[in-house]
């Protein structure tokens, strides 16, 4: 299980997100500011954050700056702030995508397992206990089944061993 944080100050769009990421594969923190989630950042184990760029206080720009000198999470700018100098900006204060408002539930699903896909498996973190990865296919040792590119595979127990040999 992922946890993946969602920092916005539009409680509206946290509780939609929450519910888009909600399935068992996802496990939502949320926050509605940027010193709100820098302090779960802290506290928790996270392997993605969605965050807002305009929220009082501290935004998700500086929030995000703070966040790279201690990680190196993806962070997935949520914003509606759509101006190619808007987006330019995020990228380099440290974002890893920047999806703009309205957005598409199923491509902010499909933007979250790529990127998720490209930290635990290229490196960004060590793989979790009890799985091996080999690019796309993970094998969980513990429970005997295998994703491709975060998507369960049905195996045989054979099939199962021949894979993880």
């Amino acid at each position: 299980m992922y946890n993946i944080l969602v920092c916005d100050d539009d409680k509206d769009i946290v509780s939609a997100l929450e519910i888009y990421l909600s399935g068992g594969e996802y496990r939502v923190f949320k926050a509605y500011s940027g010193e709100e989630a820098l302090q779960i950042l802290s506290q928790e184990k996270i392997h993605l954050v969605l965050m807002d760029i305009m929220m009082p206080h501290m935004d998700g720009i500086r929030a995000t700056q703070e966040l790279r000198k201690t990680s190196n999470v993806p962070v997935l700018f949520l914003t509606a702030k759509g101006e190619d100098t808007d987006k330019i900006q995020g990228l380099n204060a440290g974002g890893d995508d920047y999806i703009t408002k309205p957005f598409n539930p199923m491509e902010v699903l499909a933007r979250v397992r790529s990127q998720l896909r490209r930290y635990t498996v290229l490196g960004g973190e060590p793989a979790r206990e009890g799985t091996l990865t080999v690019g796309p296919i993970e094998l969980d040792t513990e429970r005997h089944c295998a994703t491709v590119d975060g998507e369960p595979v049905t195996l045989t127990p054979l099939e199962y061993d021949i894979l993880h040999c």
